[in-house]
């Protein structure tokens, strides 16, 4: 598998991988955005996802956006229902709401930029060019990888 075999490049370091949902874990085009529970979970991915959840150096967090503040616990469900070993405490679904509708781009920018470093690896994983974009002209520091990491 591609990405653990990329992970085990930082064996002896301590990571944290932020992973995407919409279109990494979940398939965003079934089902509509008021009704996350409809969404098709992209087994392949999590089940590496869960593989890799094990690994003594990492620590796994979701990394969301959306729309709604009823989103955070749609999509928490669906977490519980296909992905429980993201633990919930693990787990940042960001509003569009709460912030002023901004981009799904900017709060994501916006948290890792802020986001607090220690020596961990951050590693983001996401499908959307925009998000991964505004991360790496804000935290030049964090390793982008796009979801096709996933896939071998």
């Amino acid at each position: 598998m591609f990405l653990k075999d990329y992970l085990e490049n930082f064996k002896d370091k301590k990571i944290k991988l932020f992973v995407d949902m919409d279109g990494v874990i979940a398939d965003f085009i079934v089902g509509d955005a008021g009704h996350y529970d409809t969404k098709r979970p992209l087994f392949d991915s999590i089940k590496k996802l869960e593989i890799i959840s094990k690994m003594p150096n990492v620590e796994l967090f979701i990394f969301s956006a959306t729309r709604m503040n009823i989103g955070e616990a749609e999509k928490n469900y669906w977490l519980d229902k296909y992905a429980p070993f993201f633990k919930p405490e693990n787990r940042i679904i960001l509003s569009r709401e709460a912030n002023g509708f901004i981009e799904s781009s900017k709060l994501k920018e916006d948290y890792l930029k802020n986001y607090k470093r220690d020596e961990s690896i951050i590693i983001l994983i996401d499908d959307d060019p925009k998000n991964l974009f505004a991360v790496k002209n804000t935290s030049p520091d964090v390793i982008l990888l796009k979801d096709t990491a996933l896939i071998d």
